[in-house]
């Protein structure tokens, strides 16, 4: 009897392994700044609107989100609002300043045309109908690589259609850095942090912002491992 194995799935464990390292560091550092009090007793909201304003962005409306993720925080460029949940948006911890913060650096970069940012945002439907089609294709692709040359044509659009996802998680990474640079030297420049406030803030988006490097690596690894499987289908 003939057993198959598919050792293309070693690929992955790297980028696995630092996925779960990564999460669980942003887990331990909200966990431990968001029981930390900053010291000038302000919420993530109350920091948020005294960054736009300072910013000129007095028309950015603050909503809060409700549900049971503290973690759930983003700026909506359409709708020019900062989403916080109510934990950062009441909560008068160093991690809710940071991370409200930092949703402020997207709306900074937004109204000041962050080229990244722009790009961004303008490639997010390529990206939404790639992601869709990429798997469909390279999985009917390689199962019919080996009876119709339209097979390989499947398996090559499909990976090319992947290669966008990719691209979005790579153009995610200075987005991302830039917010929170944006956001620590904000809350400095207006007074809202001492030492002890922006060495637990940079810790604390450092490990977020690493959750972006996890998501791009983990993306470059599936494309990896499915290179490897269509190798080792041909050979």
């Amino acid at each position: 009897m003939y057993y198959y194995y598919d050792y293309s799935w070693f690929v992955l464990i790297p980028a696995m392994i630092f996925t779960f390292i990564t999460q669980a560091r942003i887990s331990s550092a909200y966990r431990t700044y968001s029981r930390v009090a900053n010291s000038r007793g302000i919420t993530g909201g109350d920091a948020a609107r005294k960054m736009m304003d300072a910013n000129g962005l007095r028309d950015v409306q603050i909503k809060i989100v409700n549900g049971g993720n503290s973690l759930v925080n983003f700026y909506d460029p359409k709708t020019k609002t900062l989403n916080l949940s109510r934990e950062v948006y009441s909560t008068p911890s160093i991690a809710s300043m940071s991370i409200a913060c930092h949703e402020v650096g997207h709306a900074i970069q937004d109204a000041t045309h962050y080229a990244p940012l722009s790009f961004r945002n303008n490639i997010v439907p390529l990206v939404n109908l790639t992601q869709m089609m990429s798997w469909p294709l390279i999985f009917f692709g390689l199962v019919m690589s080996t009876m119709s040359p339209y097979g390989s044509m499947m398996f090559t659009i499909g990976v090319v259609c992947f290669l966008f996802v990719i691209l979005f998680h790579l153009v995610t990474l200075p987005v991302e850095f830039n917010a929170s640079n944006r956001a620590l030297e904000q809350m400095r420049v207006l007074g809202m942090v001492n030492e002890n406030d922006y060495t637990g803030s940079r810790e604390v988006l450092r490990a977020a912002a690493m959750t972006y490097v996890a998501a791009l690596a983990t993306a470059v690894s599936s494309l990896l491992r499915i290179l490897v499987l269509a190798g080792g289908r041909r050979n």
